[in-house]
């Protein structure tokens, strides 16, 4: 009988959305790994997200952009899985000096790091870094799009994938980039479209539309990125970008629709508020190349089969998102929003 080697990971970030269930994910089906989570635990990461794996990783209180805490986990470590970001867009254009910070500095801190000691990377970005598309356009992302970000946030992941880019060039490092549409799922912050308007229906509040909901987004279970991650770790070539995507194209509007449905709420018992600056007006990944190089597929074929899970988690983990509602709802209403 064969045994697995085991391989030493670092999750930066891993206390955030997509990094906490990439975390769960890798302990459940991937044995191989040993899991440290560097996090900063700011507003968007929280303990309590990890507090189920907490007996079986290692966590570290710190930032991406503190280099003797970096150089120190990745001296000791084979893989480095680079959630850790700034990643709010209004968050940005109110201030944008921390996105500099995470998502520029830390990046660069991380990549220095894994150049002296040898690590294997992988860096997980945005399809915002493409700027956006019109709403009557066909074509998708591709890995061949040109940039064109459009806020603080898709800027500096923008500056961050050139980075990366940049240092398997000139330094040789071993590392992968992927590019994600736009996740759901478990242990989102509330702040964000989806789980914002479930725990709306949930709190007995109106959810709320952005100006008149057509603003595209493609969707992906966040279980199913975290897949296409580790089959980049598994199967993609050093250098290479992934567009991580399911074929979830919808506007805010059937999205908000759903959630009513899914609730049991009337159809119209939402509120209009107000736009929000520089919206970008779609999104949409061609995932060709993922799929066709290194076999992946999404497990959430139909965005109504994840989007019940997803409110059945909800409804069931009030404990992990009550503490968080109200800030959140303070903050929007004092934008209008």
């Amino acid at each position: 009988m064969e045994v697995q080697q085991t391989m030493r990971m670092l999750v930066t970030g891993g206390a955030g959305f997509i990094g906490a269930n990439f975390v769960h994910q890798t302990l459940r089906e991937h044995p191989e790994y040993e899991v440290t989570v560097l996090d900063a635990l700011t507003y968007a990461g929280n303990p309590a997200s990890l507090a189920p794996v907490r007996d079986d990783i290692e966590f570290v209180h710190g930032s991406v952009a503190d280099a003797d805490v970096v150089d120190r986990l990745v001296g000791r470590c084979d893989v480095v899985v680079h959630f850790a970001a700034e990643s709010h867009n209004d968050n940005s254009l109110r201030d944008p000096a921390p996105f500099l910070t995470t998502n520029v500095v830390g990046t660069f801190t991380l990549l220095e790091a894994v150049r002296r000691h040898g690590a294997r990377y992988h860096h997980i970005s945005t399809d915002e870094v493409y700027g956006d598309l019109e709403l009557d356009d066909p074509a998708k992302f591709t890995p061949e799009t040109p940039y064109n970000p459009s806020s603080p946030y898709s800027s500096t992941k923008a500056g961050s994938d050139l980075l990366v880019r940049a240092w398997v060039r000139s330094f040789g490092i071993h590392a992968t980039l992927s590019n994600c549409s736009n996740n759901y799922g478990p242990y989102q912050h509330v702040e964000k479209f989806i789980p914002r308007q479930v725990t709306n229906v949930l709190s007995g509040l109106r959810p709320k539309l952005y100006g008149a909901g057509e603003n595209v987004r493609d969707w992906i279970h966040v279980d199913d990125h975290n897949s296409a991650v580790h089959a980049i770790l598994d199967r993609g070539r050093s250098g290479e970008t992934y567009l991580i995507g399911a074929d979830g194209e919808k506007n805010n509007r059937e999205v908000l629709a759903l959630v009513l449905e899914l609730t049991g709420q009337p159809a119209d018992a939402f509120d209009s508020v107000t736009d929000r600056a520089g919206h970008d007006l779609r999104y949409a990944i061609d995932a060709t190349k993922l799929r066709t190089e290194l076999g992946w597929t999404p497990r959430y074929t139909e965005f109504r089969e994840g989007l019940a899970a997803t409110i059945d988690w909800y409804r069931e983990n009030e404990a992990w998102w009550r503490p968080l509602k109200d800030g959140v709802e303070a903050a929007y209403a004092a934008q209008g929003q």
